[in-house]
């Protein structure tokens, strides 16, 4: 019995000891190499933890995460995994909103404990949106077998499909988009079986059949005007092709497409001449936050796909009257292609008017398989342009949405391993100047190297999307799609 005591005590002695503070015998001057890569990144008060993992092989490791009086310590094995717990991680960021956290990794390497240096997480006093909604695909997007759009509650891992295509056929639906971050007014589009436009609004759902004899194809491409009462679009005609030896293996292209605008309660739409021409090729629609201009990009028609590295497009601007659903008659040029050199593609506005993000890349307008993709930045009260030197890689970046208030935004990269798209979350201040971008947090720190899905088209919403799967799939099969005026 006496034996059976003392080993108990050191047995808890020894756990005792392995709870304590280590004894470090050597200090690094480099920081850890972490993945996500988390050093040195802004972050927004109401994230879930940043659970991540040490690359550095070691027999233990320890991470200690602190801001002023608070500290909290995790503690891993031979996997060097770091689980951050919730309760102790939103301590921290109360503490930190608008200051810091530090953070130093320790690890047993080599019968010694190792200190790396210390790196800092910055932590913003604006809140994200709380919602981040996109489609998970297979990276060679030529397979519908399995896709769907989710919804991610960014304050935990909570992950819900909002519909998968296995319900519904297994076809490909594309295309998400909302109104002003609403959650209760979004729309997407299904191709293939129960093709059409789905319009979600406040629970209500509506079908539509967007193709016309007006118009090149169905609608893409959406854009919501804030009100609510238009949804912009391009109609095209698109094709697809592939690279046999080529950085980018995939090559997608317009052959033509014009932008024309939804009126959502009349059921009709209207364009204009400078949108709609024969001479040039007009796509990626988008208004301004006040709802009186609408941007889009075009370029010069030409023969397809002879032309398809020549091709570049501008990004211009229309003034938009929404009572009158007229359209000015002077085009402004804000990216002049064949004085820049690039292509521009994907303009999204600020819901605070300040700022217009962009995608530009050697040429084309399909960015997404282009690894010469990157971001840029227009500052709307000063002109002047942000090459975004600390958010771009050395790959993809495309597909960005901005946050409600304007402070965050998310983009599509493939910075990773360069061949799947993953969603980045990056702050913008007031003054424009951006932080470094991090990677959406998961619960399992090895979550990117088992997925086979890419995050396609992210988009920050301020809450949960509520819907009836059930009514939409049964609208989807067997509802009467209303045609467009």
């Amino acid at each position: 019995m006496y034996i059976i005591r003392c080993i108990c005590l050191w047995m808890i002695l020894g756990l005792m000891a392995c709870s304590g503070p280590v004894r470090i015998q050597k200090n690094l001057e480099v920081k850890p190499e972490i993945f996500p890569d988390y050093a040195d990144v802004t972050i927004p008060p109401n994230i879930a933890p940043l659970n991540f993992k040490l690359k550095d092989a070691c027999a233990e490791a320890r991470a200690i995460l602190e801001c002023g009086p608070e500290k909290l310590e995790i503690k891993t094995g031979k996997d060097a995994c770091f689980v951050i717990p919730a309760s102790g991680w939103k301590r921290l960021l109360r503490i930190a909103s608008g200051n810091h956290l530090n953070v130093t990794v320790q690890a047993f390497v080599n019968d010694e404990w190792i200190a790396y240096a210390p790196f800092i997480i910055k932590v913003a006093k604006e809140p994200v949106d709380g919602w981040l909604a996109y489609r998970l695909i297979e990276p060679g997007y030529e397979l519908w077998n399995r896709m769907g759009i989710y919804q991610r509650n960014l304050e935990n891992y909570t992950e819900n499909a909002i519909i998968e295509n296995k319900m519904s056929g297994n076809n490909c639906m594309n295309c998400h988009s909302f109104c002003m971050q609403n959650p209760d007014r979004m729309l997407f589009h299904q191709r293939a079986l129960h093709a059409g436009t789905y319009i979600l609004t406040d629970g209500g759902i509506e079908k539509l059949d967007t193709k016309t004899e007006r118009t090149i194809s169905a609608l893409v491409y959406p854009a919501w005007h804030p009100s609510g009462r238009y949804v912009a679009f391009s109609t095209n005609d698109t094709k697809q092709d592939f690279h046999l030896s080529d950085a980018n293996r995939v090559e997608v292209f317009d052959n033509r497409s014009d932008v024309v605008v939804y009126d959502v309660e009349k059921h009709e739409i209207v364009t204009a001449p400078h949108l709609s021409s024969e001479e040039n090729m007009e796509t990626f629609p988008a208004f301004s936050s006040d709802g009186r201009r609408l941007y889009f990009c075009s370029a010069p028609a030409c023969r397809m796909p002879e032309s398809y590295r020549e091709i570049r497009y501008n990004l211009q601007s229309i003034a938009f009257d929404p009572e009158k659903r007229s359209f000015g008659q002077t085009i402004d040029t804000l990216y002049n292609a064949n004085e820049e050199g690039r292509s521009a593609k994907l303009p999204r506005v600020s819901p605070d008017g300040r700022f217009l993000m962009y995608t530009v890349s050697d040429y084309g307008n399909f960015s997404i398989w282009h690894k010469d993709a990157d971001l840029r930045l227009l500052d709307m009260l000063t002109g002047k342009t942000d090459s975004l030197l600390q958010v771009n890689s050395n790959d993809v970046e495309s597909y960005h949405s901005w946050s409600s208030n304007s402070r965050w935004f998310v983009f599509s990269s493939r910075r990773d391993d360069g061949l799947y798209t993953r969603p980045y979350i990056c702050y913008l201040g007031a003054n424009g100047v951006p932080g470094k971008p991090f990677l959406l947090p998961q619960k399992e720190t090895d979550y990117y190297e088992r997925s086979l899905f890419s995050f396609n088209i992210p988009e920050l919403i301020r809450g949960k999307i509520k819907v009836d799967t059930y009514k939409l799939i049964d609208i989807s099969k067997y509802g009467e799609a209303v045609r467009l005026k």
